[in-house]
């Protein structure tokens, strides 16, 4: 059986009924400082751009650059696309991310990996012959 997911004793259903001030009281210092301060007009657009798609208005994907905002109960279940520098990356937003911030799911630096090196790498690559 799975368990019921809760944050701060509070049930999904109860998170997406509390308002944006008393959801804050139940995240970390930082992210509660950041929703006291306000939102900025990126958030401010990406926020709305949420709630139209939870009303049924808007029909595009959610395309944001806003990687400092911070998950509301409101997101849950949504597909947002978050850029990365190059693209944007599809994250589905599930409960427990509640809390974090968009920008922690999508990381910007991706694994190295080289092949072998090419003629003229080093001084010894000189002398083998290319096919």
């Amino acid at each position: 059986m799975a368990k019921e997911f809760t944050l701060g004793g509070k049930t999904l259903e109860e998170l997406k009924q509390m308002s944006i001030k008393d959801f804050a009281k139940l995240i970390p210092a930082r992210q509660r400082r950041s929703i006291s301060r306000g939102f900025t007009d990126a958030q401010k657009v990406l926020l709305a751009k949420i709630r139209a798609t939870n009303k049924g208005t808007y029909k595009k994907p959610i395309k944001t650059h806003c990687r400092n905002m911070i998950i509301l109960p409101e997101m849950v279940g949504l597909t947002i696309h978050i850029h990365r520098g190059k693209d944007f990356v599809p994250i589905n937003i599930v409960p427990e991310m509640l809390g974090h911030y968009l920008g922690e799911f999508s990381l910007t630096r991706g694994k190295v990996a080289h092949s072998a090196p090419g003629v003229g790498a080093t001084k010894s690559s000189a002398a083998v012959k290319v096919k």
